[in-house]
């Protein structure tokens, strides 16, 4: 079940950063720049998807700073440490704004969003519950 509309990710950068750098025009470009990473509590880099028309591309960055908290990450993009993968939403004011700028965007295609899964069979009265208000409640 949907729980929420299609997201898309941005890929940015601040204009500093770009100004002493080359702008990348294709995924494989990213590893030539430093990229602000988020890693997980257990010590995983996540890795950047990018889809193009039929053409997908996977690069996991591998220079830059590592941060596992949004905040941390955007700041780290807004001070010209490098280029930031994160999802749009969180990075439209600044984009707004000029203090990040777009990359790669023909690459950022949307994606279905946020979805409960749960199990096929009648849940519990509490989880039936659930369900109801986030479909009465949802924006979709």
């Amino acid at each position: 079940m949907a729980v929420g509309p299609p997201l898309r990710v941005a890929v940015v950068a601040a204009p500093g950063y770009l100004s002493d750098h080359t702008t990348p025009m294709e995924p494989a470009d990213l590893t030539a720049h430093r990229c602000v990473a988020y890693r997980n509590a257990h010590g995983d880099l996540s890795s950047w998807s990018f889809k193009r028309d039929s053409r997908a591309v996977t690069v996991t960055p591998g220079r830059g700073p590592m941060l596992n908290d949004g905040d941390l990450l955007v700041a780290a993009a807004l001070e010209g440490f490098g280029i930031l993968y994160i999802l749009e939403d969180l990075v439209a004011a600044p984009i707004a704004d000029g203090r990040l700028t777009r990359l790669l965007e023909p690459w950022c295609e949307p994606f279905a969003g946020y979805h409960l899964y749960y199990p096929d069979r009648r849940g519990t009265t509490a989880f039936e519950l659930f369900k109801e208000t986030l479909r009465a409640s949802r924006a979709v």
